[in-house]
C-alpha cells in the first residue's frame, strides 16, 4: 500500500518510492529491480546490473544506498543450465554488494519455475532501501521547468553505447542478440557518490537514471512525467540508433537551472573531471514535443497517451 499512513512523498512512476519518517525530516527510498534479459545472456553482468540498478534507483532520488533484499526467482536448478544460470547471478550479486557497500540483509529463494518444461528466464529481483537525510532535498524524474540545462552524466567519453540485449532489439525487431552490458561497478559508484552530492547542494531540478530503453527512453519518461518537452542534439561522431537506445550502464539523466555560459556551470564540469566522470551538456527542456537530433519531433501529449493508454485499448481489445 504506497500510501500507507499517508507519508509517502514520490508514489509509483518514479526511480524509487520514498516515504517519510513520521514527522521528522528523514526519508526511506525503496525500490526493486531486475532485467532477466541480461541474466539469461550473462548471468554473472545480470546479476551485478540488478544489484547496480537497484543502487542507481535510490541514489536518483537522492538516497544514501543502505542494503538490500533478494528474491531469487528460477526454473528447475537440476537442469545444468538453470543451475548455472543460479550460480552466475549468485556471483554477480556478491561482487556487486561488496564493490557497492550494498549489504544483503533478507531474501528468498523460489524455485522450479517453470510450464510444460520451459523455465522462466532468470530473475533475480534486488529490492533496495535507502536513507535521505532530509527528504524535502530529493530528485524527481519529471522535468521542473523549460530552459534548462540536461546533463547526462557518467557518459562513455568515447562516446560508444552498446545495443546488446536492447529494448531497441527486442521489441522492435525481435531479437536477442549481442552480450548483457558490461557493469564497471567503479565508475557505478564513482558516478552514483558524485550525482548524489550534486542531488544534495540544491543545484538537481531533476534526475533519472537510464536502463532498460537508453537515453531516448530515459527523456521520454521524464518528458511525460513533467509534460514539458526537450531538445537533445545528435553526437556528430555517433549513429543515432546506439546515442539514443543503447543500454551502457552507470549513466544519469541530470537537469540543473544553471546559465549554460555561467561559472557554477563550469564549477560543476570541473568537479566531474576531477572524480573522473563525463558529463557532457546534451539538451535544453522546453516546448511541447520531444526532439531527438534529426528525428521527427514527438509531442509529448502523444508519448503520455501511448504510455498511459496501452493497458485500457488492450483490455478492450484495441491493442495487439
Amino acid at each position: 500500500d504506497t500510501l500507507i499512513l499517508g507519508n509517502s512523498v514520490v508514489t509509483p512512476g518514479g526511480d524509487a518510492g520514498l516515504i517519510r519518517i513520521e514527522d521528522g525530516p528523514k526519508g526511506l527510498a525503496m525500490t526493486a529491480d531486475v532485467t532477466p534479459r541480461y541474466c539469461e545472456a550473462d548471468p554473472f553482468e545480470g546479476g551485478k546490473q540488478a544489484v547496480a540498478e537497484a543502487w542507481r534507483n535510490i541514489t536518483a532520488v537522492g538516497g544514501r544506498p543502505l542494503a538490500i533484499t533478494d528474491n531469487l526467482n528460477f526454473g528447475n536448478p537440476e537442469r545444468p543450465e538453470i543451475m548455472g544460470q543460479f550460480v552466475g547471478c549468485l556471483k554477480g550479486i556478491g561482487e556487486a554488494c561488496l564493490a557497492l557497500d550494498f549489504p544483503v540483509v533478507s531474501g528468498n529463494v523460489s524455485l522450479y519455475n517453470e510450464t510444460n518444461g520451459r523455465g522462466i528466464l532468470p530473475t533475480p529481483t534486488i529490492g533496495g532501501v535507502g536513507l535521505l537525510p532530509d527528504w524535502s532535498q530529493m530528485a524527481r524524474i519529471g522535468f521542473a521547468a523549460a530552459g534548462q540545462v540536461i546533463l547526462l552524466v557518467g557518459a562513455p567519453a568515447s562516446r560508444g553505447t552498446h545495443l546488446g540485449q536492447s529494448i531497441y532489439l527486442r521489441d522492435l525487431f525481435g531479437r536477442k542478440d549481442g552480450p548483457a552490458p558490461h557493469v564497471d561497478l567503479a565508475h557505478e559508484r564513482r558516478t552514483g557518490d558524485f550525482v548524489r552530492k550534486l542531488i544534495r547542494s540544491g543545484v538537481v531540478t531533476a534526475c533519472h537514471d537510464l536502463s532498460d530503453g537508453g537515453l531516448g527512453i530515459g527523456l521520454a519518461e521524464m518528458a511525460v512525467a513533467s509534460g514539458i518537452g526537450a531538445t537533445v542534439s545528435d553526437l556528430v561522431d555517433q549513429d543515432p540508433i546506439l546515442q539514443y537506445f543503447g543500454e551502457d550502464q552507470g549513466r544519469y539523466l541530470v537537469t540543473v537551472n544553471l546559465d549554460p555560459q555561467g561559472e557554477a556551470l563550469a564549477a560543476l564540469w570541473r568537479a566531474a573531471e576531477a572524480d573522473g566522470i563525463f558529463a557532457p551538456w546534451i539538451g535544453t527542456t522546453g516546448g511541447a514535443d520531444l526532439v531527438l537530433g534529426a528525428a521527427r519531433a514527438v509531442p509529448v501529449e502523444a508519448l503520455k497517451a501511448a504510455h498511459e493508454g496501452w493497458f485500457p485499448n488492450y483490455m478492450d481489445g484495441k491493442a495487439a
